[in-house]
């Protein structure tokens, strides 16, 4: 569930995260023109970023360019908005709730070699079991101890010392962001050196691009570099482990209320820069 006050503060953050993307895509006073008029300069006083484009701007108006550009822009940066509205969410639950956090400590030297080896392992043989994984890192002894810190994107910790690591990510991974992912959550475990239920590192994805059940998820990625039962939280599982039974629908509720609200004007900002 999700309280009436930690509703108000997502929709005040999602808003605010709406206008100011808006603002970046809106035109400007005087907008540029490009091969408007044929008097000889054919942008060579244009951008000389690779944003250049002069046969798309010459065919398309411009104010669905910058609809374009804007829908890409909010596709890319949306996936911060979860990590916050999670942030929000698990404040209602859990004693600590953070974004971007730093675990420090310190953990055998041989277990930095014991996880790249796993790692590696994954890469060859796919269809790991993560629970074995963490055992085989958690049994590594060494008489040097190192530090190796690890930043997660949400920590959790409850009233009785339970600890949750999160890395939110794409639900369409790489190969090489599933193993770097395998590799952060297992130093987490070697650096706390717990085991679940004490500590619990996931790789959470916000939700699921192929429906709403896990056995519908068919990213070929996901499904060979990673244990989808036990190292992934996927759309409603992550959302209820943070908030309880419903919050993803309620969640998502609040998403549509936003953009219900904010159509008219991102618009009207971006068609006619009102």
């Amino acid at each position: 569930m999700i309280s009436n006050q930690v509703r108000i503060s997502i929709k005040g953050f999602l808003e605010g995260f709406i206008d100011g993307l808006v603002l970046q895509h809106k035109p400007p006073e005087k907008p540029p023109h490009l091969l408007k008029e044929l008097d000889g300069d054919y942008g060579e006083n244009e951008p000389t970023d690779g944003s250049y484009k002069p046969f798309h701007e010459a065919i398309i108006p411009e104010q669905v360019l910058r609809v374009s550009t804007f829908e890409r822009s909010f596709s890319t940066k949306l996936g911060s908005t979860f990590e916050e509205c999670a942030r929000l969410i698990a404040s209602q639950k859990y004693k600590v709730s953070k974004r971007g956090f730093i675990a420090t400590g310190q953990m055998p030297s041989a277990a930095t070699t014991k996880i790249e080896e796993l790692v590696n392992q994954i890469a060859r043989e796919h269809k790991p079991n993560f629970l074995q994984l963490i055992d085989e890192v958690l049994k590594i002894e060494d008489d040097i101890w190192v530090e190796r810190p690890v930043v997660s994107d949400l920590y959790l910790e409850d009233k009785s010392g339970v600890r949750y690591f999160f890395e939110i990510k794409s639900p369409k991974p790489n190969k090489g962001q599933c193993l770097e992912i395998a590799e952060r959550l297992l130093r987490i475990h070697a650096i706390t050196q717990e085991n679940r239920p004490r500590v619990n590192a996931y790789f959470a994805m916000a939700y699921n691009p192929y429906g709403l059940k896990k056995e519908d998820y068919k990213h070929s990625f996901s499904l060979q570099y990673l244990d989808m039962k036990n190292e992934v939280l996927l759309g409603d599982e992550f959302w209820e482990t943070i908030g309880g039974k419903g919050t993803f629908a309620e969640l998502l509720e609040i998403y549509q209320e936003v953009g219900r609200e904010k159509t008219k004007a991102m618009m009207d900002a971006l068609l006619f820069g009102f």
